[in-house]
């Protein structure tokens, strides 16, 4: 079974009229958007600074034109072919829900209930656009608010990786799906920006109490002939917070960019 938890007292939260409420009486309301904070005090110094309105808003435009459309395909693939009718998945560190809403779309007839957690409200409220099948909650990747051994599946794309609350929270035979960006990712980007471009850091595959089922790589060349495009790009990326303003100020002589796009779709399994 899996539900949100009370992060008080650690019970299920059962809907109630405007509410989330464990037997205990805690209570969650729901905002106008549809989400529920679950995130404690002393977890909110955990937010990461790429996860402002900016990041947030530039990521959502950009993601709503298909950009990045392969990889949620192999998503949906990947799910299609490894979990069952019904599962249970939480997207933790959700975003926008592009992904996870994606999900849905192309399994309605799978029945999977999906969960998304972020510790931006920011993000949340553009997720509840994308529709009200996803139960949303407030929270920190590394305190995820479900018992141990609750979740089917967890997504991790391109999110922090808590590698040890995704192991307890996953039931034993279950799956990881996670999205990370290879070496070139993004290189043609850079190399428009930055007077001399670094690659990726490779990413290690090795994961404590996960046996890696596939790893599968994405790899396309775009083209963007759109300045709105390539800022969103930009802007959603962490790059943007780690370049100068002089740098920054390129990206206004940009009208077209063609780039690598290069993903791995790493697929594990809870032993």
């Amino acid at each position: 079974m899996l539900n949100f938890t009370c992060p008080v007292c650690g019970g299920f939260l059962f809907e109630r009229d405007s509410s989330y409420k464990c037997d205990k009486g805690h209570s969650y309301d729901i905002a106008r958007q549809g989400y529920i904070n679950l995130l404690q005090s002393q977890q909110s110094g955990l937010k990461r600074h790429g996860d402002d309105k900016m990041m947030i808003r530039a990521r959502f435009d950009f993601l709503n034109k298909g950009y990045y459309k392969p990889l949620l395909e192999k998503i949906c693939y990947s799910c299609r072919k490894y979990l069952k009718d019904g599962s249970c998945i939480v997207d933790a560190g959700c975003g926008d829900c592009y992904y996870s809403s994606g999900l849905l779309d192309d399994c309605m007839d799978k029945g999977f209930k999906i969960f998304g957690v972020d510790i931006s409200k920011d993000a949340l409220i553009c997720a509840s656009r994308r529709g009200k099948e996803i139960s949303l909650a407030v929270g920190s990747a590394y305190s995820l608010p479900f018992h141990s051994g609750s979740a089917d599946a967890v997504l991790n794309i391109f999110s922090p990786l808590a590698g040890d609350e995704y192991k307890r929270i996953i039931k034993q035979g279950g799956f990881l799906f996670r999205a990370v960006p290879l070496e070139d990712h993004l290189y043609g980007l850079k190399q428009r920006i930055y007077e001399t471009p670094y690659k990726n850091e490779a990413v290690t595959t090795r994961l404590d109490g996960f046996e890696l089922c596939e790893n599968i790589e994405i790899k396309y060349e775009l083209e963007i002939d759109n300045r709105s495009d390539i800022e969103n790009l930009f802007k959603m990326t962490p790059y943007y917070y780690k370049t100068s303003s002089t740098d920054q100020k390129k990206l206004e002589s940009l009208d077209s960019l063609l780039t690598q796009i290069e993903f791995s779709l790493l697929i594990y399994k809870r032993v």
